[in-house]
């Protein structure tokens, strides 16, 4: 779990690459690293070239703590939220009839994550802020924060709206995300027939979980680059963007469309063992909890 939580940690120094970049004028005597981006008056250096290049800077300045900073706050927010999201998809199945055989099924299963995925990041929405601002924190500079309740303390001063700072591209981003990640599970399961007393079972469940994963992200993962970048705006200093169309605006004026998928291979490498896990460890649990209901 250290690993995942390192590639998490890169995914989100990546994203929020740009608003650490170190500019560079002719005169400056000290020789710069090789420019990813050049303009008319300036040379503008990231500090990332790319996932392993940002794994093993993080580790050289701030050691193993610094890959896994923010892992309380993430262990606060997935712990209530992926059981959140497993409810609320049972309950939303049940309630539309979600059978095999049943008429619009695809829409249904669509309807059914994706209303699960807002419900649960809407209830722990405001953990992930102070998170991805944990994450960020340090990023080009000294560290701002020394914990959780300092970083809760230094929002913005109308607290609420700190708090909640990226939530409408949040929203925007699991609702049909979790449409495709519930969609994709129960459609993969079904092809490889992943029913209790089928072999290799546990071997087709981690398969059709960790593909699930990365069907989610890769749909939905230009959103979540602008859902990261409006929640650290502000970590170094006054915020940057006046909204989501503002950032759209900027992050695709400096860098192209190569800026809406920063940091997604690192995003890719997570998301199959970790959704593999967490789907495999579902349902075998829920196969085992209700075997013996069925038998009575």
């Amino acid at each position: 779990m250290h690993f995942f939580k390192g590639v998490n940690k890169v995914q989100s120094f990546l994203i929020k690459n740009e608003n650490s970049a170190i500019n560079y004028s002719p005169s400056c005597r000290s020789k710069p690293v090789r420019p990813l981006f050049i303009f008319r008056t300036q040379i503008k250096i990231f500090m990332y070239r790319n996932s392993l290049d940002c794994l093993i800077r993080i580790h050289r300045k701030e050691g193993v703590r610094g890959i896994n900073r923010g892992m309380v706050t993430t262990v606060i927010r997935e712990t209530p939220g992926f059981g959140i999201y497993f409810l609320a998809y049972d309950t939303l199945t049940r309630a539309l009839g979600c059978d095999a055989d049943a008429d619009y099924i695809i829409p249904k299963l669509l309807l059914a994550g994706g209303m699960s995925g807002m419900a649960s990041w809407i209830s722990t929405y405001p953990v992930d802020v102070i998170k991805s601002r944990l994450q960020a924190d340090g990023v080009g500079g000294a560290n701002r924060y020394d914990g959780i309740v300092d970083c809760v303390l230094a929002l913005d001063k109308s607290v609420c709206r700190g708090i909640n700072r990226g939530m409408v591209t949040t929203v925007i981003r699991e609702t049909p995300g979790f449409g495709i990640y519930f969609l994709a599970y129960d459609t993969l399961t079904r092809a490889l027939g992943c029913d209790a007393d089928a072999d290799y079972i546990i071997p087709k469940l981690l398969l059709a979980g960790g593909m699930s994963g990365m069907a989610s992200w890769i749909s939905t993962y230009p959103v979540d680059v602008i859902k990261s970048r409006l929640q650290a705006d502000g970590v170094g200093g006054a915020n940057r963007y006046d909204g989501i169309v503002d950032c759209v605006r900027q992050s695709w004026r400096r860098e192209g469309w190569r800026t809406f998928t920063r940091g997604l291979t690192s995003t890719l490498l997570r998301a199959f063992p970790v959704n593999a896990t967490t789907f495999a460890t579902v349902t075998l649990f829920l196969m085992c909890a209700l075997k013996p209901l069925k038998s009575v």
